[in-house]
Order: C-alpha cells, then structure tokens, then sequence
C-alpha cells in the first residue's frame, strides 16, 4: 500500500485500507488544502468501492466542509446535511418510488451548485462545517452579494445556500484578480475557496473580488415523479444554461412536511437526492503510448498535450487493453477524446485521425523481448522467467498479504541484489539483506522484516487473492471462503465452485486450474505460513479498536478475527467490545460507547486475554491453521 497511485487508480481493485487511505488523502487535498487532484466523479467512484467492502465505515458518513478563516464556531439550529448521490436517472427513479406516496408525488428539480455551503440566520454568516457546526464567515459579507426570490442585493435577510462565483463574474472579474501570493484563480471554485479561506479580504475588496450567495430555493422546477424521465433532458438543458457553477441537479419532494417526515441517516436528508454529473469531455492529441506491465498483462496508457477537465491537469488516460486500442483505432499524432466519469477515469473515448499518424502497437516485451501473444483482449508476455512481469506479480501478492513498507522500488532492489523471486522468498530475509539496499538504515530494515514476519500470519483469503489468479481478488476470495476452508478448496470440482454465488464457471476454471498449477508453490507457501480460516461472522461478539495503538490497526483486527472477533470501525448498540489504546481519553468511540452502555477494555487487558496474548508472529489459538 506504500506504493498506491493516487490518481490512476481502479477502485474496484482496491482493499478497504487502500481505499481509506485514498479518501483521507483526497480530502486533505480537496477540504483542507484546496487542490483537488481528481474530480468529484472520480473521488465517487472510491466512496462506492468502500460502500460495497465495509457500508459501516465512519468515512462513509463523515460531512466535510472546505477549510475557511473563520472567526469562531456557530451551532446550526437546523443541521446542514449531505445529499445521497445517484449517477444515473435510473438510481434517482428508484429513490422516488422507494419513498413517494403515489407515482404522480410533486417533486422539485433545482441545481446543485459548486461551491460551499453556508447559511445567515440574519446576523451571522457561517458555513456548513460537520453539519452540525460550522464556521463563522461574517467578515466576508462586504464581498457577497445575496441572490434569492425576488430579491439581489446585500445579505440582510435570512438565507441557507450556496456560497459562488458566478460564471460571467468570473469570466469579467476574476481574470485580472491576483490570489495570495501571485497567479489568477483556474477555476470558480478554486477562486470561491481560496477567497474563504483569506483571513483578510482588503486586498480582495480593492480588486473588486465578487462572491454570490444563491439561495437554495432561488431555482427550482416542478415536476411530477411519473413525468421526471420524460422532462429529464429538458430540465437538464435548462439547468445548463444557469450562471452558476454546477456539479449536479438535486431531486426533493415538494410537499416540505412530507419531506421532513422522512427523517435523516447520519449522512443525509431521505427525501432530496443529488444526481452527480458525469461524462465530461475534452479534445487533445495523443503524442505517445507507454505499455505498463500489470500481474497479468501488459496494459497501454495515452500519454497527451495536457488538457484541462474539472479543474484537475490531464496528462495520461487509460486505453484498457490492446482489443480496445484496436477498435478505436488510436494512433500516436491523433485528436483524442479524453473523458472523466463512470468507471475508469480519465480514459479515450474517441478519437479523430492526425495528419501524421504512428502505430503505438508492439510485438515483442519491452523487458524480456519475448514475443507478445494475444489472450482475449488482453496482450500478454508469455514468458513466464520475465523479470517485469515476475514483479508485478509479486507486488500485486505483496498488497494481497498487507506488507505495505514493502513496495515496488524495494521488491525492484531485492530481486536484482538478494534473488527473491517468489512471495515465499521474502520470509527467508534477514535483516542483512535489507541493508544492501540504498535507502535503508538498520531501525527502517529491522522494521521490515519485522513486517514480513508478521505477516505469516494471514487470512486464508488474502494467500488466495496472493496467487494472482485472473478474476480472483480479495472480496471474491471471501466469498469463496464463506463456503469452504482451503483443504476442501484444492479439492473441489469445477460444478461446485461454479455454484457458489457469485463465482460462476469461469472463475470456476480458472481456480481449478490455477490451483493445479500452482499446487507445489501453494504447498510451500502453506510450510512457511499460518493460514487463518475467518469462520462465518454470524454469532461471533463483534469488537471495534480505538485510539493510537503500536501496531497497525489492521494487525490488531487480524488477531481479534484469529481469536474469534468479528472487527467493526464504528461503535454500534450491537458492539460487544471496545478495546481503547487510552480508557480515559475523551475519543467520540469512548464517549459514545459510555452512552450505550458497551464494555471498554484496555488494549493490554484484550491482548493478555488473548490465546496466546499479544504475538501475532506465533500461533494462535482458536483459528484453524493448515
């Protein structure tokens, strides 16, 4: 996980931890620090990948505001919630026939504005905050002007909406208004951001820096549910042609006290939705094709004249796989549709022939020069000695087992200078080969291999996502284990691995096998590990950890899980145990724990209690090991 790419990843192929890892980074750059590097789609798509491994997760309901310069906290009287999303007309049908009380129910169509939520209660101007409490902004009012119902001019009445920059504002103002520091604003909602976060506005007011408040209520169509897929394009070109920065539409109901009735989750009002815009195009050239090596394939990436979309710098798109190559016929010289949205982003999506056009197509391995073969779509080195592909492959088993110091630059060293060619040759390290490498001193070498040792200790479906079998990753391979155990896995037909759910024929074969083939190395993996089957979840005392630990979190719930715990992230009224590095800290975990009435142990009483108490590295007790 040391290695993630931040911008050009597949959430879809990521673990939970990599997945957190990538939201908490991406809201630092977005809330705190102002300089998103991927667009609201993209950030999306990880918050969906996390929903459907963990739909418990704090991250998933936590309300995040933009860091402004605020002169104290102010408690909402009416709280400031998200909206659910939807990406599609189809999702936002059926949240209006979930809840609305006949087809013909009213509902309201308005825009869902780009900018930052804020709310004046007639004396003070403050923003969303957590929802619960924001931030005063009221000495930014010289700069804002209100635009509500029948009325534009100064905020002088109370109003809850959106804090922008309109579009012809900014396209006459802000092209000449410098920012802190020097250099214009790219974007209004760059521009919006940083000017809430001055801490004095002199300079801004001087430049005739302008900032609207839209009231919420401002814009808004009427619309029956039964008539919203046929009004839909519609809507959306009227909505289009608005001054304001947008990001989406919002779906309410109309009758209010129905709507309220409703009620909220932790996270968002039931009766509004957001339906998130995607499917954002722009035309570049594409001046080049590099060949990235996968676990599996080798894997083109469009190299492009840098292009704007959403605020973020395109400079490199995805092409998929050879076959994909080939029917958009792309060629180096080419005008290229590059396109943000949906699965994997950015990506080509069309293209327009160059004057002077290069095939990017290669015939033979840029590492081994072997030459490539095609497996369906894919373009495949077959050469099963070569180093690249070997590499990936171990990488991609690394990340299977959580060693996370253990990244790519360092697999790279340890296979040129210490012969590890195979996951089992990394726990025949000592800490002498770890100081070979440039970069490391004798505490981060020994905290490697201590790492490495640890992870002998692994769940049976993190060692079977380990053997890179296409198709088979670690949320398949729980799957799989929720119906068997590995001794009864290497002995399983293909018609019965075809019925778990899920699975299906293929994936079927391709275990059968890849099990067969790999069956000396599996068992020479299983000599060097202690492989732990995860029982069903169902009746096992639930445990949640809390506070900052020695160890990795993760290392901590895979110890609870091998002694009959089922972890969880957050403090329900179902938890059977909190654990707290800290029982006197004052955490929202402890707090809320005391509330419910939920037993706190301390973390050296949970591990002493342990069988054995706190080692992960040597047997334990309960867990089926093989």
């Amino acid at each position: 996980m040391a290695d993630l790419d931040f911008i050009n990843f597949n959430a879809e192929q990521l673990n939970r931890e990599e997945l957190e890892k990538l939201i908490e980074h991406h809201n630092r750059q977005y809330w705190e620090l102002g300089e998103p590097e991927i667009p609201d789609v993209r950030y999306d798509e990880l918050l969906r990948a996390l929903r459907r491994i963990d739909p418990g997760n704090a991250l998933l309901t936590r309300v995040y505001a933009p860091r402004v310069a605020g002169s104290g906290k102010v408690r909402h009287t009416t709280p400031m919630l998200s909206l659910d999303k939807a990406y599609s007309l189809e999702e936002v049908l059926e949240w209006g026939r979930k809840f609305a009380r006949t087809p013909e129910e009213p509902l309201l169509v308005e825009p869902k504005y780009d900018g930052i939520s804020a709310n004046f209660d007639g004396r003070v101007l403050s923003t969303r905050g957590d929802g619960e409490i924001g931030e005063d902004v009221s000495d930014k009012l010289p700069l804002i002007e209100l635009e509500a119902p029948g009325y534009t001019g100064p905020v002088d009445r109370p109003a809850r909406g959106e804090l922008v920059i309109r579009d012809d504002d900014f396209a006459k103002l802000y092209s000449h208004i410098r920012r802190k520091g020097g250099g214009t604003y790219k974007n209004s909602r760059n521009a919006v951001a940083g000017i809430m976060g001055l801490k004095e506005i002199a300079e801004m007011q001087l430049q005739g820096a302008k900032v609207t408040l839209v009231d919420y209520s401002l814009v808004s169509f009427p619309v029956a549910l039964s008539e919203l897929k046929l009004q839909w394009e519609h809507l959306l070109h009227e909505l289009a042609a608005l001054p304001y920065p947008q990001d989406g539409v919002v779906i309410k109901f109309a009758d209010l006290a129905f709507r309220n009735s409703l009620g909220s989750t932790a996270h968002h009002p039931r009766g509004e939705i957001a339906y998130k815009f995607t499917n954002i195009r722009r035309e570049t050239r594409l001046t080049g094709v590099e060949w990235s090596f996968g676990k599996n394939c080798l894997t083109p990436v469009a190299l492009l004249d840098p292009v704007e979309i959403s605020g973020t710098t395109i400079r490199r798109a995805t092409l998929h796989n050879v076959q994909n190559l080939l029917e958009l016929d792309a060629q180096i010289g080419d005008t290229v549709i590059v396109e943000r949205a949906g699965d994997v982003i950015p990506y080509i999506v069309g293209c327009r022939p160059g004057t002077e056009r290069r095939s990017p197509l290669i015939d033979h391995c840029p590492c081994c020069n072997a030459k490539l073969v095609r497996r369906g779509p894919e373009l495949v080195c077959p050469n099963p000695e070569c180093r690249e592909t070997e590499l990936q492959r171990l990488l991609a088993a690394v990340r299977s087992l959580g060693i996370e110091r253990l990244g790519e630059p360092t697999l790279r060293k340890l296979m040129e200078k210490s012969g590890v060619r195979h996951l089992s040759d990394l726990f025949e390290l000592k800490v002498m080969d770890i100081l070979r490498l440039d970069g490391f001193a004798e505490k981060s070498a020994a905290n490697l291999i201590e790492e490495i040792r640890k992870a002998r200790v692994v769940n049976d479906y993190q060692l079977l996502a380990a053997l890179n079998i296409p198709n088979i990753g670690v949320n398949v391979a729980k799957v799989i284990f929720e119906h068997c155990d590995f001794a009864r896995l290497r002995t399983m037909t293909e018609e019965e691995l075809g019925a778990i759910p899920g699975i299906g024929p293929e994936r079927a074969r391709a275990l059968v096998s890849e099990l067969a083939a790999q069956s000396d190395y599996l068992d020479e993996l299983l000599g060097a590990l202690q492989v732990v089957h995860a029982e069903s979840a169902a009746g096992r005392p639930t445990v949640c950890f809390t506070g900052k630990m020695p160890e990795k979190r993760s290392w901590y719930e895979k110890l609870a899980a091998a002694n009959g715990y089922t972890p969880v992230d957050d403090v329900t009224s179902s938890l059977s145990l909190l654990v707290a590095a800290d029982v006197n800290a004052t955490g929202g975990k402890l707090t809320k724990a005391a509330k419910l009435g939920i037993r706190v142990l301390p973390l050296e009483e949970f591990l002493a209690s342990l069988r054995p108490a706190a080692d992960a590295g040597t047997e334990v007790s309960q867990p089926t090991l093989f």
